[in-house]
């Protein structure tokens, strides 16, 4: 929230250029600062708080000079390029010393801000006779803050969020786990467990090119939204029960695959919605969603470990409980969300 008012006061390429900076600092200096928890713990700390900073900023910015009918394929690149640079580093860091790691990315990071300072021209601060990219309709800044919380179809955007995290959570943090476990998989199987992101990379810039051929073929942008959130959302549900459901390893990184696949149309759903609905203030509402939708990050881990214990081992509650939220999340979003603009 903090990053995202700060991008709407001082413009998306100053806060972007410090939470990056902030980000891989803190990341260059971790070797160094190892042997103090004190220390470490505080630059784990900055570490956040430039991460925290980052994804609102970029959402203020696409709000603000992505045209609607480039929004969705812009946002699946966003989501497609994050889901790159998991695969990467989980690729490289296994082959590195540990220190190495840390200075790699730091590095690559404090390179990114030389060529963010240089190459990009902030629209906020362009010459006035340059015509802007994108305006958004509504110029009102003065928006009180229950505004953002007084709107079904804001609410709507937030719950989709949540559920889709709520599923990518559960993957994230078991999927290892639950080959090795109950598949079988070894040291060098578990290395399939980056197929999943790769495979979600791929779909979500197909996802956005196809939305916004339907948006140009006269589509209206609510209904590829809520096309695309209902993929994104139904589909993984349908495929993590049908992962759980199978007991071979190959099957079962196919299922989740697919999953993740198909969880990358969000991108083109709820998470371009925000620059739809709320143009000036997208990286507000998007702060907030995703504040919310870090909450499954915090309960999946110790909830699912407590439905395997009780279940004695059975994962099927698990999933059966993330196609639940899933189906929950789509419904509520197809029913309540919107393309007009609510700030």
């Amino acid at each position: 929230v903090i990053g995202a008012c700060a991008a709407s006061r001082f413009g998306g390429k100053a806060v972007l250029l410090f939470a990056v900076f902030l980000w891989s600092v803190s990341t260059s200096v971790t070797p160094l600062l190892a042997t103090s928890v004190p220390a470490l713990i505080f630059c784990r700390v900055l570490l956040g708080l430039g991460e925290g900073l980052g994804l609102p900023t970029i959402f203020h910015i696409f709000a603000n000079n992505v045209p609607i009918e480039e929004r969705s394929r812009a946002f699946g690149y966003l989501v497609a390029a994050g889901s790159v640079g998991q695969t990467v580093a989980s690729v490289l860091c296994p082959h590195l010393s540990w220190q190495s790691g840390f200075y790699l990315f730091g590095t690559l990071g404090i390179l990114w801000v030389l060529i963010w300072l240089m190459f990009y021209n902030d629209a906020s601060s362009s010459h006035q006779d340059e015509i802007p990219l994108f305006v958004p309709k509504v110029t009102n800044t003065n928006v009180r803050w229950t505004e953002f919380l007084c709107h079904w179809p804001l609410w709507a955007l937030y719950i989709a969020h949540f559920a889709m995290n709520w599923s990518n959570y559960i993957i994230m943090q078991w999927l290892p786990t639950y080959l090795a476990r109950n598949l079988g998989a070894n040291k060098e199987s578990i290395s399939l467990s980056a197929v999943p992101y790769i495979v979600n990379s791929l779909v979500g810039i197909v996802a956005g090119h196809f939305a916004d051929t339907l948006v140009s073929r006269r589509w209206t942008v609510l209904s590829v939204r809520r096309l695309m959130t209902s993929i994104g959302l139904l589909g993984p549900g349908i495929f993590l029960l049908a992962f759980c459901a199978v007991d071979n390893l190959l099957a079962a990184v196919v299922f989740v695959s697919i999953s993740m696949g198909l969880c990358a149309c969000n991108s083109a759903g709820h998470l371009s919605n925000h620059a739809d609905i709320a143009p000036n203030h997208a990286g507000i509402t998007f702060a907030i969603s995703n504040t919310l939708a870090t909450i499954p990050g915090i309960l999946c881990g110790p909830l699912t470990a407590e439905l395997v214990t009780t279940s004695h081992g059975r994962w099927f509650p698990v999933f059966v409980l993330a196609a639940g939220v899933n189906f929950t999340g789509a419904v509520i979003y197809y029913s309540q969300s919107s393309a007009a603009q609510v700030l």
